[in-house]
């Protein structure tokens, strides 16, 4: 049963007053403008050249640390933001192993992704080599998923003209990595009769994290959550599927205890309309475990299409990160496309008892976010920063010290 207190936090925290309003604002933030231009909705933080700085990536240029000069990786590609881009999500990996950090590019949903290679310094575009002929699911995951130190990629995909037929998988490379890499089963293969969740071209929704506590990480979507086995490394078989409603079309799936009774719940943001939520996970008894939907932010921002989990202000405590995607589908597309590209850290709180609440803190208001975003420490102070690259153009918003936020402030 849950607790009358949950619903009086979630509902505060989501309009009627902050639980923490009265207290200090632990972080303020230095925006810096990279590029006007509309490049990328995915961006990566690496050390590109090997010279110690943190160094932006935005799938077809690089923007060298400290003074953000850009620089070439494929072609000098920008769009019109009234449209989209070929470049939905970006990953920074050391693919090769030679010692310097290459780039996943994952382009417009149902098309090829690529790796680029990194020239090691030398001049000229970095080599294209061809991951996959197909990405479908508009949030894919690269995430170390076998506990191994080493990520993979996790996303849909659908067989040449054969849209009805895709497969939910993880992808890594093989002995050698500038060939295909090699596909890894999750999900069945979809029949035209019966399309798996997840694999669609336009899917919204999804995420990794341990649903039954186990110690393994599970693949999650908004219809349910396919369960990791112990031999999931060498399984040609497809996981367990364990269908469950965990809501309407959304961004990452984050899988956090909101509750604090021990079980996983999951936090996702709406992709293109409002709303920040959380579905609780409910004892099985008898039977497969059920989800009760809790809204967080019911109108905080419009078109979270993107939303991270970290620990923002050092406390040991999981924060999240949001904002708005603005013009998703353009200047008149979904819901308040022209309203300001706010980005939000929601700042998490763990109650004497277990609960978590959140709050929302804002860091900006004319960037936003894009379908993929980076959290990390670009400028090697200790604290998470954070990498943007959308229609508005390409930012770093850093963590400055907060002295002169910390006056409290007025309840809301």
């Amino acid at each position: 049963m849950i607790r009358l207190m949950l619903a009086a936090l979630l509902t505060c925290a989501a309009g009627g007053g902050s639980v923490l309003a009265d207290t200090p604002v632990p972080i303020a933030w230095k925006k810096t403008v990279l590029d006007t231009k509309f490049r990328s909705e995915g961006v990566a933080i690496a050390d590109v050249n090997n010279d110690g700085k943190p160094d932006i990536l935005v799938g077809e240029v690089w923007y060298e640390a400290p003074d953000w000069k850009p620089h070439v990786i494929h072609t000098d590609k920008t769009y019109d933001p009234s449209v989209y881009s070929e470049s939905f999500a970006v990953f920074p990996v050391d693919i090769n192993k030679d010692g310097w950090v290459d780039e996943i590019v994952i382009r417009f949903p149902g098309k090829p992704c690529f790796w680029y290679e990194n020239p090691k310094g030398a001049p000229g575009p970095w080599k294209e080599h061809e991951i996959w002929h197909s990405v479908c699911n508009e949030t894919t995951i690269f995430a170390d998923l076998f506990g191994t130190g080493q990520k993979v990629i996790v996303m849909g995909w659908q067989p040449k003209g054969k849209e009805k037929e895709g497969q939910l998988a993880w992808f890594a490379p093989g002995a050698d990595p500038t060939k295909i890499w090699e596909m890894h089963a999750i999900s069945e293969p979809s029949t035209p009769k019966n399309e798996i969740p997840g694999t669609f071209r336009f899917y919204h929704g999804l995420g990794v994290g341990d649903m039954n506590g186990d110690g393994r990480p599970d693949v999650i979507c908004r219809h349910g959550w396919w369960e990791q086995p112990k031999d999931a490394m060498a399984r040609q078989e497809p996981w367990v599927w364990h269908p469950a409603g965990l809501g309407e079309d959304c961004s990452n799936m984050i899988v956090l205890d909101l509750d604090g009774d021990g079980k996983a719940d999951v936090v996702s943001s709406s992709a293109h309309r409002f709303g920040i939520w959380a579905h609780l996970q409910r004892p099985a008894s008898p039977g497969p475990a059920t989800f009760l939907k809790k809204d967080l932010f019911p109108k905080l921002v419009s078109q979270t299409h993107a939303l991270e989990c970290a620990d923002m202000d050092g406390d040991g405590v999981p924060d999240l990160v949001t904002g708005k995607r603005w013009w998703a589908h353009g200047p008149k597309g979904d819901a308040e496309p022209n309203a300001s590209a706010m980005l939000y850290w929601l700042r998490g709180k763990r109650l004497a008892d277990g609960l978590l609440t959140f709050e929302p803190l804002p860091i900006d208001n004319d960037s936003g976010v894009g379908t993929q975003f980076a959290v990390g420490d670009i400028n090697k102070d200790g604290r998470p920063d954070v990498a943007i690259a959308n229609k508005k153009g390409v930012f770093v918003l850093i963590q400055q010290p907060a002295s002169e936020a910390n006056e409290p402030r007025k309840p809301r």
